[in-house]
């Protein structure tokens, strides 16, 4: 019998029931934090920052998260000297989440690592898993775009706007489009 607590399985990616009540309290703490964060639009940067240390997992210096956020656990997301994510962002953070130092995020991008069983009787029990999302360092995401779990986008990368990124993209690519494809170099 496994005896690991379901934010363990969470952790490691694998099958776990989300409404645990450890899960749902750490639910329940990011979303009170998600209320100060996104009601205080005319803080400081240094303020701003020391919301940001409390809840997230790692945060670069010059991080800078323009309200409305929205994430799962936050405990989970990794964030690089000078990131920036526009407004309207969310982060699925079931898994690791990590963002290199100077990517850029536009306004509604989604980055999701959650994700649920491909059998619907299988999905139909609660269980779900996360598969991790790394963007590499000065990746440009444009606005709307989704980045879906598991994938893995390369330093320098270009990810157009609205894109549905369902595979990895490579460093110095640009790719575009639903489903995104790389664009061939000119």
């Amino acid at each position: 019998m496994d005896k690991r607590t379901e934010k363990e399985k969470m952790l490691a990616g694998e099958l776990y029931r989300a409404n645990a009540p450890e899960l749902v309290a750490d639910n329940w703490r990011i979303s009170q934090w998600m209320d100060r964060y996104n009601a205080a639009h005319a803080m400081t940067p240094e303020d701003r920052r020391t919301l940001l240390v409390e809840a997230l997992g790692a945060v670069g210096d010059g991080v800078m998260i323009r309200p409305p956020f929205l994430c799962d656990y936050g405990y989970n997301i990794r964030l690089g000297k000078g990131v920036f994510m526009n407004f309207n962002c969310v982060i699925l953070d079931v898994v690791a989440v990590t963002i290199g130092a100077g990517s850029q995020i536009g306004p509604g991008v989604q980055i999701l690592t959650a994700d649920h069983p491909r059998d619907p009787a299988h999905r139909a029990t609660g269980l779900e898993f996360g598969r991790p999302i790394t963007i590499g360092e000065n990746v440009w995401i444009g606005g709307g775009a989704i980045i879906l779990p598991g994938v893995t986008i390369g330093d320098n990368a270009l990810i157009g706007a609205g894109a549905v990124v369902t595979r990895d993209v490579p460093a110095n690519s640009t790719a575009l489009g639903n489903p995104a494809r790389i664009r061939p170099k000119e």
